[in-house]
């Protein structure tokens, strides 16, 4: 028995003996693997160099993107499934798109975080069309390119707060993701922190897992376990990327550490991440001059003092990322303690030595009080890429500059850099007399060097060049060194430019006279004519019915040769009212001009008229005649014109008294609705009885007696009006006329004495009615009274389909004003519109995209890349192609006969001939006048001045030259559109290598357009 007893006794010894032999070898390989990482090294670097991203042509349609994290966010890749939804929308396709791995596609969908070598620093780069750099923004600016760069102090500081094995070389497989004895210390804690909530513990987190946290877990913070292992395991794989052998990856965690820890935002600085940017917005210090001071012995006291300024400023930054908003701005007392207590330590452990100790201990924390000023910048200079980055902003739907600057995008403009500075050199030039006067740019119509201000005036160019399927921007520059770009970003009088438009709007009514009657036989054109009731109709039949050769293109000849008269002396009514216009020049005044030579010349009063006579059609055309509406008193539709009139004109003076008493009290509004009457006791009763309907005799009384008008009156008296004037006596009109104030002023002030701070749309609402009923009295008028009214419907209505057919050729504005006088000029436009008409007629009238952004790259070199460019684009028919033709020789015979000539002849093509050029120029002087009774002008003030040339140079380009000034300066100037047609050919040679297709890669141009 006792022998048996041994035996079992013995057994488990050896058992016993095994089983600890066996966890003593295991717990001796997980210390090895916990010094060594060996294990880790050989299965995480296989693991990880399957982790590939191939950039394939053509989309990805499973591709993936991060959904959250501060770089994901900053550097644009969490909205890049948007954008290239946007773009792919528009004018873009992708061409080739980033294709995962199947073993970091399985990764990233288990939750990891993608794997690749991530970026410091990123922003959006802008290429010129030859891809060239015209611009560049990277974020953080200020960085250590390289680990060499680090200074070792600044490295073993940091090592010694955070991480201190990182950089031991004894192990070059470790596993930077894991600090095994701070880890192992974090999780013993975790009982005592389960007992005692508030206990504080030390963090497990490495640098390579806390880089991982700050780019990619949500809002930069740890939210769990599982957040935690994420970071754990994605910066695991991710420093065995290059091998086993994770030397050079743990040096670059750190340099990544110290470039893109977060330090929170400071206001006019921005969003401060890195050491570098960290310096530069917390304490205004340089990062080069802090990598030099710190890189150095200390040679002096000077020498040191600085050191230890720059050492201490480093220090605080590195700890203050623990807390950052707090340190560097709730609390900064707080954070010098917090460094005087580090610099203690780190002395004591031998990181610095006690000189350098002493001197930061010294030394404060000193703060800049200001953020560091942005670098100065010529909005000259950058015009052109800023009208390119704002482009961006729609194209991406980017709601600021600064995050579109933060974006890892590479884009590609249409910017022809080198003739886009050629022409900035020469823009920037122009406010000297000596250059302007050897430009030619002095003189009689141009400008007075000697008098004028030559630095007010400012002049924009805009160049584009016609491709096969699209127009590419080539130039677009001025010297207004402010953001606004008054290509696209003004409303300005261009004066004569809208003749082209009223030019092509005829033309293409002639277009569609000639489809409605051209097929007809001659004797039913007799009878078109006879009926017609506008004198386009009526001309067309007539001269189909006579003409040999019924083609468009004969009829359009024709009809450019149509008279009018340039007398001056008739009134005309329009806009609602009468108006009488001149011309530029008194010697036109007796002529009878054909529509070409009142191009040329740029003749006002033939235009006003062909403007009626366009009215006229749109008047005519459609389901009512105007005709038949006006000299017919019981035509159905001359109500619905009333009425329209009515609510119209009615809204008009409500906008108008509400804007005065919108912000009065009950009883400032009666003060000041009794104020604009004559002080008479029955119109002051009038007034005080229907806007406060239910007021007392008393109050009556007491209204009454203080006023001037009323002191003396008894009470009979007062009991009188009081009665006769009481509310619902008389109708709204008849109140008004009693009160001598208009009825709808009365009833607003009513309204808000019940409804104080109604809003105004409440008001157009409640009033809707009223303003029907405060015009009565139109329709019990005459026909006279009535037609005048319909008349002004009618011709709002017109220019309804005008602004139309306008709209549908670029102009850039909702509506026109409702007067002929929108034929020259009256209803504004901007330079790149008018350059949109001129490419859509060089074009044939086929509308292609205007191209500034050639091509985007994003997010190179990682998981998320994609490139795209222009996607098959589509034309789209907005003018007849014999229009076109017909306007282009139009407009070349005002560049080379008349108000343009000077610029005939400025650009040659490749065997020195001249290329043809056509334009339009314009003249605005905008001016706030002011009439008093009778006509009598009282008052005249400039607004601003502009003078535009619309052109084209042969086939392939075309463009807008403005000079532009603006306030009441504009006074001193009397510059015509010579002076932009003169600058055109003043800057040809700048332009001149560009449209020469032997020395430029221009847009193909196989196309040509007919008529030139």
């Amino acid at each position: 028995m006792a022998q048996s007893g041994a035996k079992v006794w013995g057994r488990r010894s050896v058992i016993g003996a095994a089983l600890l032999a066996t966890a003593a070898g295991i717990g001796f390989a997980a210390r090895e693997e916990m010094r060594t990482s060996r294990l880790q090294a050989r299965l995480l670097s296989s693991y990880a160099q399957a982790m590939t991203v191939t950039l394939k042509e053509g989309p990805n349609p499973a591709a993936r993107y991060p959904t959250q994290g501060p770089y994901n966010e900053r550097f644009g890749y969490s909205a890049l499934p948007d954008q290239i939804k946007l773009l792919t929308g528009d004018l873009y396709s992708v061409e080739a798109q980033a294709v995962l791995s199947p073993a970091l596609d399985r990764f990233m969908a288990g939750g990891g975080f993608p794997i690749y070598k991530e970026k410091t620093q990123a922003g959006l780069t802008l290429l010129d069309r030859n891809g060239n750099t015209m611009y560049a923004a990277r974020y953080p600016e200020r960085v250590f390119a390289r680990f060499e760069d680090v200074p070792p102090l600044v490295a073993d500081t940091l090592l010694f707060i955070e991480n201190r094995e990182l950089l031991n070389a004894e192990e070059p497989r470790r596993n930077p993701a894991v600090e095994w004895d701070r880890f192992l210390g974090a999780v013993a804690m975790l009982p005592v922190q389960m007992v005692r909530s508030g206990q504080r513990s030390a963090g497990g987190s490495t640098l390579a897992t806390q880089t991982e946290k700050y780019r990619h877990s949500p809002e930069g913070r740890t939210t769990g376990s599982l957040e935690k292992l994420r970071q754990m395991a994605s910066a695991s794989i991710r420093a065995y990327r290059d091998g086993e052998d994770t030397t050079q990856a743990r040096r670059r965690i750190l340099v990544d550490y110290l470039n893109s820890t977060p330090l929170t935002a400071r206001a006019g600085f921005g969003e401060v991440n890195g050491l570098g940017d960290g310096l530069w917005a917390w304490f205004g210090t340089d990062l080069s001059i802090a990598e030099r001071v710190l890189g150095e012995p200390a040679a002096d006291a000077r020498a040191l003092k600085l050191k230890a300024l720059a050492y201490k400023q480093v220090l605080a930054l590195l700890l203050a990322q623990r807390r950052p908003s707090y340190y560097l701005i709730q609390d900064r007392a707080a954070l010098d303690r917090l460094a005087d207590s580090h610099l203690r330590v780190l002395a004591a452990a031998g990181i610095i030595d006690e000189p350098l100790r002493d001197a930061a201990l010294a030394l404060p924390l000193s703060f800049a009080e200001d953020p560091p000023a942005t670098p100065a910048t010529s909005f000259v200079e950058q015009k052109a890429t800023n009208a390119i980055r704002a482009r961006l902003l729609s194209m991406l739907n980017v709601p600021s500059l600064y995050q579109l600057d933060r974006l890892d995008l590479t884009a590609q403009s249409t910017l022809d850099a080198p003739a886009q500075q050629r022409v900035v050199e020469v823009l920037g030039k122009l406010n000297d007399p000596a250059y302007a006067q050897t430009l030619g740019l002095t003189g009689e119509r141009l400008l007075d060097a000697r008098n004028s201000d030559l630095s007010k005036i400012v002049y924009s160019v805009t160049l584009y060049e016609r491709g096969p399927e699209a127009n590419y921007l080539r130039v677009q520059a001025d010297n207004l060194d402010q953001p606004l770009d008054i290509n696209e970003g003004a409303k300005l009088d261009l004066g004569s430019t809208a003749k082209l438009r009223t030019l092509v709007t005829y033309l293409e009514i002639v277009g569609e006279l000639h489809g409605r009657y051209a097929h007809l036989p001659r004797e039913f054109l007799a009878d078109v004519a006879e009926e017609a009731s506008d004198n386009l109709t009526r001309w067309s039949a007539e001269w189909l019915a006579a003409a040999p050769d019924r083609g468009l293109p004969a009829m359009l000849n024709a009809a450019m040769e149509r008279r009018y008269s340039a007398n001056p002396g008739e009134v005309f009514f329009t806009g609602g009212g009468q108006h009488a216009f001149v011309n530029f020049n008194k010697d036109d005044n007796g002529r009878i001009l054909t529509i070409q030579e009142a191009l040329r010349n740029s003749v006002n009063l033939p235009f006003i008229r062909l403007m009626r006579d366009v009215v006229q059609f749109y008047m005519a055309d459609g389901g009512d005649d105007s005709h038949d509406i006006l000299s017919d008193p019981d035509h159905p539709a001359r109500q619905e014109y009333l009425a329209r009139f009515a609510d119209k004109e009615g809204t008009d003076f409500l906008n108008r008294f509400y804007n005065d008493y919108r912000k009065r009290t009950p009883d400032e509004a009666l003060t000041r609705l009794a104020s604009r009457s004559r002080p008479v006791p029955h119109r002051l009763a009038v007034i005080f009885r229907n806007t406060r309907p239910t007021a007392g005799l008393a109050e009556f009384a007491a209204f009454l007696r203080a006023q001037p008008a009323g002191a003396k009156l008894n009470d009979r008296e007062i009991g009188i009006l009081y009665s006769k004037y009481g509310p619902d006596k008389f109708p709204l009109n008849d109140l008004g006329y009693l009160a001598r104030v208009h009825p709808l002023e009365l009833w607003l002030v009513a309204h808000l004495q019940k409804h104080p701070g109604a809003k105004r749309a409440d008001v157009l609402e409640a009033s809707a009615q009223v303003r029907q009923d405060s015009y009565r009295w139109l329709f019990k008028k005459g026909k006279a009274a009535q037609n005048t009214r319909i008349r002004i419907g009618l011709e709002e209505e017109a220019f309804q389909r005008i602004t139309e057919q306008w709209r549908s050729v670029g102009y850039p504005f909702e509506t026109l004003v409702p007067s002929l006088a929108t034929a020259i000029g009256s209803s504004a436009d901007r330079p790149a519109a008018l350059a949109e008409l001129v490419g859509l007629v060089l074009n044939d009238g086929l509308r292609q995209p205007t191209v500034r952004v050639k091509a985007l790259h994003f997010a190179a070199d990682t998981p998320y890349e994609a490139k795209l460019g222009l996607g098959p684009l589509e034309g789209k028919r907005v003018l007849r192609p014999e229009v076109c033709a017909t306007v282009r020789r139009a407009l070349m015979d005002v560049a080379q006969n008349g108000t343009a000539k000077r610029v005939w002849g400025v650009f040659k093509d490749a065997n020195g001939a001249a290329l043809p050029m056509g334009g339009k120029t314009g003249t605005g002087d905008h001016r706030l006048d002011r009439w008093g009774p009778g006509g009598v002008l009282l008052e005249s003030k400039a607004v601003n001045r502009t003078a535009t040339f619309a052109f084209y140079i042969g086939d392939r380009f075309f463009g807008t030259m403005t000079a532009f000034v603006h306030g009441p300066e504009a006074d001193n100037y009397r510059f015509t559109s010579a002076l932009p047609a003169q600058l055109l050919k003043s800057i040809a040679p700048a332009l001149q290598p560009l449209i020469d297709q032997e020395t430029t890669r221009t847009a193909d141009t196989r196309r040509v357009p007919a008529g030139l």
